[in-house]
């Protein structure tokens, strides 16, 4: 246990103190205990003070204030020796939250709904965070035993079944983590070390000490927990949160630290694992390689699509949205994912971002829906709250043909009804009333009576955030729930929907109708944003797919009602049908635009 400041460290294994022993490893202690066996629990007193769960615990069954639970990692026997990886250029990610996307809430309850998503046609899950935090309901955002899997969802054990059955299905599983900061209550970590340093500041205050006195080990902390979730855990990626507040002067910044050593992992054990950044400052450096001046990781969230998408489908241009709204904004969305490359921000009032090159599309993670996008409202309403079915289908449309890496939040594809709310569960009450007041308050800013913004303490915030899995197979919601398999079976058989390189890909839009058209080598995806029926001349194609049935495509004429997707493919591509990547496209032509006379 690292203490470098204590003057006496006392171990408590199951009632038995055992002094420890410092070392000259910087700060060191260590004890050895005949007989210790997993189950046992055990603190750590420093300096006479109270006991504390150890920062590095495997297990907390009774949440952060209680103790730790030893842990064997190798006691686990998985089946998973075939599964190759995940190869995430290539993929279809889905954003689920264990709590909410199962009546049960547990990682066994995921389990029960994998079959689910196997059908659906994803490639991996992306789990929120599951760190133990303080309470049982939370979004994980808060997680203060990082090493230790949230005991109300089940545990190590639960989640390490949850990865095996995935991968026996076919699905990889990639984990949020949040090394920006740690919790409000339960968080105890400044007490063994200078975890912190008011060197930087971030959102949540004093920064992660990742360059100053000590650094070394707060550093190695981090990176041993990522590697953790990797190896123990069988994780196929990690999703690291908000990377812009990881404050770090070093020569060599923690991210491009751990990026070498998770590609030392995947060297090792022959699996590919990935990193996703989420970043809001639209800078290449975080995916660019480090012999280019990069950290290296494997792919960035581009929250400007959703953004571009969202302003355009909804209307809605406040907040952050006054910087959208346009169509120009949507189709530079559809091109590069970032909107802001340098230019002009009215919301930020000054320059934003960075042009992404020529880099390709999978170093992009974009979504029509995700935790953030969804659960930040002061409803938590979802899209199909705020569109129309047919917009929805557009939306999926553009999302499943775009050359980036896109990603399903749990729901999407029946156009769920039950919001997802913010909610909390801090079981100290004068925590969780400042929360519940500084939530209302946030939003008294844009209008909204404090009353009707959900108590985030409030258990039935939860409960009204579970998945309703009984409207599956009703009505709308499996017409659009048919949607998406559709087109994620077809970007998997499409090999030109699935090609990341964007030089293969263009954007073409018709101002004066609101016909869009995506290319994409031998496919052509057109979609109608304007106001009236339209038709366009494609000559030489054929129909894949259409979102509605007044959609009809005949002797080169595509007619499309507002609000309407068309997918189709070159006829000798389509009979084709396994057009490789390094093969020359044969897009068809842009087609020509016009108001549909035939149109009633």
């Amino acid at each position: 246990m690292w203490a470098p400041d204590a003057g006496a460290v006392v171990l408590d294994l199951s009632g038995q103190d055992v002094p420890m022993v410092a070392s000259d490893r910087r700060g060191w202690w260590s004890a050895a205990v005949e007989g210790a066996r997993a189950g046992d629990r055990y603190r750590f007193r420093l300096d006479g003070g109270p006991g504390r769960a150890d920062p590095r615990a495997r297990s907390l069954p009774d949440g952060p204030e209680g103790a730790a639970e030893v842990v064997d990692p190798g006691d686990f026997g998985w089946t998973d020796q075939a599964w190759p990886g995940l190869s995430l250029p290539r993929s279809v990610l889905y954003e689920l939250h264990v709590g909410t996307f199962s009546p049960e809430g547990t990682f066994d309850g995921v389990v029960g709904r994998l079959d689910h998503l196997a059908d659906l046609g994803v490639d991996a899950i992306e789990l929120l965070p599951v760190a133990t935090f303080a309470g049982t309901r939370g979004w994980g955002y808060d997680g203060v035993g990082l090493f230790a899997p949230h005991p109300a969802y089940g545990g190590p054990d639960g989640l390490r079944r949850l990865v095996d059955a995935a991968h026996a299905r076919g699905i990889g599983v990639i984990l949020d983590v949040v090394y920006n900061h740690l919790g409000p209550a339960g968080n105890h970590l400044a007490e063994f070390g200078p975890y912190f340093s008011d060197a930087h500041r971030t959102n949540w205050g004093d920064g992660v000490n990742l360059d100053g006195p000590d650094s070394d080990e707060v550093r190695r902390f981090f990176i041993d927990n990522a590697l953790m979730w990797l190896s123990d855990y069988h994780m196929d990626g990690l999703r690291l949160d908000a990377v812009h507040a990881l404050a770090d002067d070093s020569a060599v910044h923690l991210l491009e630290q751990l990026a070498t050593e998770v590609a030392a992992l995947s060297a090792e054990t022959g699996r590919p694992r990935s990193l996703i950044a989420e970043s809001d400052r639209n800078d290449p450096r975080f995916v660019r390689p480090p012999d280019h001046g990069g950290y290296g990781l494997d792919s960035a969230w581009a929250d400007e699509w959703h953004h571009a998408w969202h302003s355009w489908f909804t209307g809605e241009t406040s907040g952050y949205y006054e910087d959208f709204g346009r169509l120009d904004h949507l189709t530079k969305a559809l091109e590069q994912a970032w909107v802001y490359d340098g230019v002009w921000s009215e919301h930020r009032r000054r320059t934003h971002g960075r042009s992404p090159g020529r880099l390709p599309g999978d170093r992009f993670v974009v979504s029509t829906q995700n935790h953030d996008q969804v659960g930040n409202r002061a409803a938590g309403d979802r899209s199909s709250r705020l569109m129309s079915v047919d917009r929805l289908k557009v939306s999926a449309g553009l999302l499943l043909c775009s050359p980036f890496v896109p990603m399903l939040f749990q729901g999407e594809e029946w156009a769920a009804s039950t919001p997802w709310q913010y909610f909390t569960d801090f079981p100290d009450p004068d925590l969780g009333r400042a929360v519940t007041e500084g939530r209302r308050k946030e939003f008294s800013y844009f209008g909204w009576d404090p009353s009707e913004v959900p108590d985030p303490q409030d258990p039935a915030t939860f409960e009204r955030s579970r998945l309703d899995w009984s409207e599956l197979d009703k009505g709308e919601h499996l017409a659009v729930l048919q949607w998406y398999r559709a087109l994620i079976d077809l970007r998997r058989h499409h090999p030109d929907l699935a090609d990341p390189d964007r030089t293969r890909h263009r954007v073409v839009l018709d101002a004066a109708t609101g016909g869009l058209e995506l290319h994409r080598g031998g496919l052509v995806i057109a979609a109608l944003l304007g106001s009236e029926p339209a038709v366009v001349d494609i000559a030489g194609g054929r129909l894949l797919a259409a979102s509605s049935p007044r959609v009809s495509y005949r002797e080169g004429q595509l007619r499309l009602p507002p609000d309407g997707l068309a997918v189709l493919a070159d006829v000798g591509e389509e009979r084709a049908g396994r057009r490789t990547a390094t093969s020359p496209p044969t897009s068809l032509a842009p087609g020509r635009w016009a108001r549909d006379p035939q149109a009633v």
